[in-house]
């Protein structure tokens, strides 16, 4: 049900922040812009001289068995105000006052925040005050939606973000899971932890980058840009299901694979974790392993680097050769996840064959490599091999070692230095020598 409440009125019911939400991770310049849209309501109020109302928000709740109500959507807001209305009037009683909040994250910016608020109203008037105190109880007003089930607080949630300024597919991905967790509130906890000490960016990168496309191109379909409506492709199978393969799934955990169902919950946190972790050991091999310096000297354009990190921030070349290189990284998660070997051989045809593409095409975009990656029959590519479905209907790791990978130049080939460099090295990788 949903009602319309002033700020005051908000404030004054027992809310309460479930252990699953992030951390409060408003910065000063989210309270500027608080204090802007409030101190412009007051103006327009005061201008029209009317029952002007402004609203400033939804808020999603969760009503408990203990009559208290669980923040499922707007604890970034909520928080925000109990610190002004804490500022304006410091008797103010409220349950979100009587939180321990732990996180560190939590902590810091709730201290960081106060202080500026504090001395922001330090720097005006009495009257200034006033008016905000008043604002909180005449103009400023919330859409409240209380549900008495958290899974129908989690739908609007998904949904009012979906409609809205949509978040990204894996912070639904992350409250949809949370709530499979219902059950096992520790767990929940602990996953909404080590989620949060997370760089977010890499989740997201690990998704749009590696995870979705090698799904499709492992299905022979080609991949497309991972958004909200694309998420059900990772929402696992229910812990309850009968489905034989879902049975099957359950006893296979923790152990992952990129093509395989989950279980919804807790290994869905698991999953991203173990590919985080993966992603990284590729990358550590191919920067560490003598074996493929001659790889690792091309991803770097020549560059001397001695970790991932640094290999992961050069910037070289064109667009599309940054596409061709996350294409042999890919290539290359795809075969490690199913063989969990770095065979010399595969991993210098899985070189050969992505960067064969870009001595292909003079101008490489994402179309190009998403038609190469299916093995698509372009006359302008030297390869047509799907190799993401190869190594997921492959047996054992060599029958992806021994696969013939043609190294020569078509007559559109592209040519300079850089090109003419990149096409040597393959040559040599593969035990080409002398002129063609």
């Amino acid at each position: 049900m949903a009602e319309i409440k002033s700020v005051n009125e908000l404030l004054s019911m027992n809310l309460n922040i479930p252990d699953y939400q992030r951390p409060y991770k408003w910065d000063i310049q989210n309270i500027d812009d608080l204090f802007l849209d409030i101190t412009n309501a007051i103006s327009d109020a005061d201008r029209y001289r009317t029952e002007f109302k402004y609203r400033i928000g939804t808020i999603i709740l969760h009503r408990t068995k203990n009559d208290t109500y669980d923040v499922v959507d707007g604890q970034q807001r909520i928080i925000s105000l109990v610190l002004l209305k804490q500022c304006l009037e410091p008797g103010f009683e409220c349950s979100i006052l009587q939180i321990d909040f732990t996180n560190k994250v939590s902590q810091f910016n709730i201290h960081r925040n106060y202080a500026f608020i504090r001395e922001w109203f330090s720097l005006k008037s009495e009257d200034v005050k006033r008016d905000f105190i008043h604002a909180f109880e005449h103009i400023l007003e919330v859409v409240v939606v209380c549900v008495d089930k958290v899974t129908e607080a989690f739908q609007l949630f998904d949904s009012q973000n979906t409609r809205g300024k949509a978040l990204d597919p894996h912070d639904l991905l992350k409250a949809y899971h949370l709530r499979e967790m219902k059950k096992y509130p520790y767990e929940m906890e602990h996953a909404v932890t080590k989620w949060e000490a997370k760089d977010t960016e890499k989740i997201k990168e690990l998704f749009d980058l590696y995870l979705f496309p090698i799904l499709n191109w492992s299905r022979g379909i080609k991949s497309k840009p991972f958004i909200a409506k694309e998420i059900d492709t990772y929402k696992g199978i229910a812990e309850s299901s009968t489905y034989s393969y879902a049975r099957r799934a359950s006893r296979a955990m923790p152990y992952f694979q990129i093509t395989e169902p989950f279980i919804s919950g807790n290994d869905f946190f698991e999953m991203v974790e173990h590919y985080m972790y993966l992603l990284q050991d590729i990358k550590s091999e191919i920067c560490n392993n003598p074996r493929f310096k001659e790889i690792k000297l091309v991803i770097c354009g020549g560059k001397d680097v001695e970790t991932p990190e640094e290999m992961d921030k050069v910037k070289f070349g064109s667009a599309g050769f940054g596409y061709t290189k996350n294409l042999f990284y890919c290539a290359l998660l795809c075969y490690y996840d199913k063989f969990h070997n770095f065979d010399e051989m595969a991993v210098k045809k899985l070189f050969s064959w992505a960067f064969m593409l870009r001595v292909d095409m003079k101008t490489l975009g994402f179309d190009s490599v998403n038609k190469y990656a299916i093995g698509d029959e372009n006359s302008r590519y030297t390869n047509t091999i799907g190799i993401f479905s190869k190594i997921s209907f492959a047996r054992m790791h060599h029958e992806i070692s021994g696969l013939q990978i043609k190294v020569r130049r078509g007559p559109d080939s592209p040519s300079n230095r850089w090109i003419d460099l990149l096409y040597d090295t393959i040559k040599e990788i593969n035990g080409y020598g002398g002129a063609e």
